[in-house]
């Protein structure tokens, strides 16, 4: 029987790969590492409270990290092309990454999110050079995303399936690595806890398996935000559980267990209500002067509450937490009363109940979740 040969390299796309990846890998190396924040805490305490800041990469939120890992995937595993656009199912910050190197690259980007997106990501998206599909309810971000996919001839990038796997949890410098890194000199160097939140999962993921692959004691806790079902799902054991409504507080909470939730990597979830996250988010201000995103007040409501328990206990050590995206994409929403009484949530307890901790040191039972 003849041989059969088919060889489908070509030169000129060849070379545009090795651009491609070359240009997303030369981001990489310009950017330096984000900055590793200490939460004041009072000394006595004997525990330390910081939060990586990962709004200060180049387009403001965590999500540059995952967005950069996506493409270098989809590039290598030859799926983005030159001339077809790459397109995502994203509530923001994801798109806005994803179109800084879609247009990196020379691509074209296509954003796929619920119409209730800020107006300050869909500005942010465009200014990168993308575009946007909006769509009436979240949960069609998935369809609507293969849909165009398949009529444009692109790629539909996936982040809720493929944020676990692109990014390499051993090391590389991966966030979990460079947390570890910049904790080296401070007085617990290994914390007891790092506290994430969940959009794809892809990042609880990395730092789970990180932790467990360089063998810590660290331990994982996921904060999940209303209207999400992976509180739920971790709980019950049910990688199908759903929840019928959104998420208030953009970038996280699914109304689906998604692919990227490593659930059986975490070792705590904690539900957290919305009006706290917000409270957190603002507290958050006062205390360091600097605004983020209600997802950033999620995980330090729960990092806070973890280091109110070390505290019951006596314990001594360490808590990290991330400072997901920047407040000024939110100044119309989660730093606007008015939103705040449309949507009936009252954060003025849970402010006061977190004040009054770092005042006193003890968890008002009132405010438990």
């Amino acid at each position: 029987m003849e041989t059969v040969d088919v060889d489908r390299s070509d030169a000129s796309y060849r070379s545009w790969l090795k651009e491609a990846v070359r240009r997303v890998q030369a981001d990489a190396n310009r950017s330096a590492d984000t900055h590793l924040l200490r939460f004041p805490l009072p000394l006595e305490w004997g525990i330390d409270l910081y939060l990586k800041d990962e709004s200060t990469h180049p387009t403001g939120s965590l999500k540059h990290r995952l967005a950069r890992s996506l493409f270098l995937y989809g590039l290598c595993n030859g799926w983005i092309r030159p001339g077809k656009p790459v397109i995502e199912a994203s509530s923001g910050s994801t798109a806005v990454s994803e179109a800084y190197f879609a247009k990196l690259i020379g691509v074209p980007f296509i954003a796929v999110m619920a119409k209730t997106t800020s107006q300050a990501k869909i500005d942010l998206i465009e200014f990168h050079g993308g575009s946007c599909h909006l769509v009436d309810d979240a949960a069609q971000v998935y369809e609507a995303s293969s849909r165009l996919a398949a009529e444009t001839g692109g790629h539909y990038m996936d982040q809720f399936t493929y944020a676990e796997r692109a990014t390499d949890w051993r090391g590389n410098n991966n966030i979990a690595e460079s947390i570890f890194a910049q904790l080296r000199l401070e007085p617990h160097p290994e914390p007891a806890w790092i506290v994430a939140t969940a959009g794809t999962g892809g990042t609880s993921a990395t730092i789970a398996r990180y932790v467990h692959y360089q063998q810590y004691d660290t331990r994982i806790c996921v904060a999940d935000p209303e209207n999400s079902c992976f509180f739920d799902g971790w709980v019950r054991h049910d990688p199908d559980a759903t929840c019928a409504s959104g998420s208030r507080i953009e970038g996280i909470g699914r109304p689906r267990m998604e692919p990227s939730f490593v659930a059986g990597a975490v070792d705590r979830m904690m539900q957290v209500p919305d009006a706290a996250s917000i409270a957190a988010m603002r507290l958050l201000e006062r205390v360091l002067g600097k605004r983020a995103g209600a997802s950033t007040g999620t995980g330090l409501w729960s990092a806070l509450r973890i280091v109110a328990e070390m505290r019951g206990r006596g314990e001594h050590g360490s808590v990290v937490t991330l400072i997901c995206d920047p407040g000024d994409r939110y100044l119309d929403k989660y730093y606007a009363d008015d939103w705040l009484a449309e949507q009936r949530l009252e954060i003025a307890p849970q402010l006061a109940a977190l004040e009054a901790f770092l005042a006193g040191g003890s968890w008002p039972e009132r405010i438990s979740v």
